[in-house]
């Protein structure tokens, strides 16, 4: 129970009204112990009084008689500038404390109220005051501590009985109250949340707002339009997954007929006829779009790329790797492809998945510049931050038209050369995604394009 949202409610209604009970015990024990001694005061005054009336001695027996009705050892009454010791008794113990009434300092009554309540041991007090109605300059008794503490004590007693009974009532009735109009609506939505998890397709699952309080009617709100939007989002993706089914199955059986159309359109070139030969190479290069257009649009239709398999190697191999390959492609002196990497430097990285990232990079700068006809120059580059490593792919080509710059990273519009399917982007920013870092246009213009791949250093690159 103390877990539940009701729970905790009573426990710290409970502590709260106990804490406003005890800030309010203080004063008023205080002032119970001040009206105590003032209704002594004003009885040893009337005693005195009715003494000082008689003009007579009186016995012993009667003087002790009008001190334990007044409920003080002895008076002493000041009316002129002499005191006067109109009723004595004795003494049970010494003076220990004195106090003056008419100090009425609120600090002052709560602290002698205090020490009186945890002052076990029994002593004298001597209390001064200002006599009522004029009835002379001061007025001084004495009194035994211990009928003062009991009733202080009686007095606490009574007191933290009906504090804690109005703390009682006041939780419970707060209890009830919480339950009915916080958590009992809080636990409905719940269990509205919980139908709609189970098949958050079904729009008549979806929460209608329905509260009279303002902030529940704001949460119901937010979450039936997040009901809603989720509820559109999964009948959407339900339709492109099985869309893109159907699509991976047609590109599929498509490359097939498209390879077979491949090998059929290469023995065209044996053809001595003139027509032929130039329709032919264009018939081949048409094909050969189209079965990259279906691959790509398979690989891209996988579910996910695999996590990557981290392992130390060197970047600067890789690098050169990809360098060489790509420079078997086209004359040096059309492109040229190098790298400018510190030596030595060691990656913790999947080797497969960033060969696949840095080669797509330098291939698509490689096709832009030998499309162009001007020579060109590609460089894989290196540097090393505070806390990240860049890898930066700087060509001289003419830089991406402003659609390419737009639609980057998304499949099939990302692309910045003629037959091109934009996948290679998207699917290299993924790869870059799952090692932890970002792949990033840099710049791009006249003078060249620059990819940039951040890959944070905790981790995912060292150098030694």
């Amino acid at each position: 129970m103390i877990n539940t949202l009701s729970g905790r409610f009573l426990v710290l209604t409970v502590i709260f009204v106990m804490v406003a009970e005890i800030l309010i015990f203080l004063p008023s024990i205080a002032r119970f112990r001040e009206e105590y001694l003032l209704a002594r005061l004003e009885r040893a005054q009337i005693a005195s009084l009715n003494l000082l009336a008689a003009g007579e001695m009186i016995a012993p027996e009667v003087e002790q008689e009008l001190l334990r009705n007044a409920g003080v050892l002895n008076v002493v009454l000041r009316r002129d500038v002499a005191r006067e010791l109109v009723l004595s008794g004795p003494l049970p113990f010494q003076v220990g404390q004195t106090v003056d009434l008419r100090d009425d300092r609120a600090w002052v009554l709560i602290r002698d109220a205090m020490s009186r309540l945890i002052t076990p041991e029994p002593e004298v007090i001597r209390v001064l005051g200002q006599p009522v109605m004029g009835g002379g300059l001061q007025i001084e008794f004495a009194l035994d501590s211990r009928p003062l503490r009991a009733a202080l004590l009686d007095y606490g007693r009574n007191i933290f009985w009906l504090s804690l009974m109005i703390s009682a009532i006041t939780a419970v009735l707060l209890f009830m109250a919480v339950r009915r109009v916080l958590v009992m609506p809080i636990r409905k939505l719940v269990d509205q949340m919980d139908r709609f998890a189970e098949a958050p397709e079904d729009a008549r699952r979806i929460v209608t707002p329905a509260s009279s309080v303002v902030e529940l009617r704001a949460a119901e709100e937010a979450l039936s339009a997040m009901q809603s939007q989720l509820s559109q989002s999964l009948k959407q993706k339900e339709r492109l997954a099985q869309l893109g089914g159907a699509v991976a199955k047609i590109s599929h059986d498509l490359r097939n007929i498209l390879t077979t159309a491949t090998l059929l359109g290469d023995r065209l070139e044996s053809v001595d006829d003139p027509t032929v030969k130039r329709v032919g190479p264009k018939i081949v290069n048409s094909i050969s779009r189209a079965v990259s257009l279906c691959e790509g649009t398979l690989a891209f239709g996988k579910a996910e790329e695999s996590p990557p398999a981290l392992t130390r190697f060197d970047l600067g191999t890789l690098a050169g790797d990809i360098a060489e390959s790509e420079q078997l492609a086209v004359a040096p002196d059309v492109v040229s492809i190098g790298t400018d990497i510190p030596p030595g430097l060691q990656v913790r990285a999947d080797p497969d998945q960033l060969h696949r990232v840095l080669g797509n990079l330098v291939r698509n700068a490689r096709q832009v510049i030998a499309a162009t006809g001007v020579p060109g120059e590609i460089t894989v580059c290196a540097r090393e931050e505070a806390r990240a490593w860049w890898i930066e792919v700087v060509d001289t080509g003419p830089g991406l038209p402003p659609r390419a710059q737009e639609y980057l990273f998304q499949p099939f519009q990302g692309t910045a050369r003629k037959g091109g399917t934009g996948l290679g982007l998207a699917i290299a920013a993924e790869l870059i995604k799952g090692h932890g870092g970002t792949l990033t246009l840099k710049e791009t213009g006249p003078e060249g394009t620059t990819f940039c791949i951040c890959l944070p250093r905790d981790g995912i690159l060292e150098i030694v």
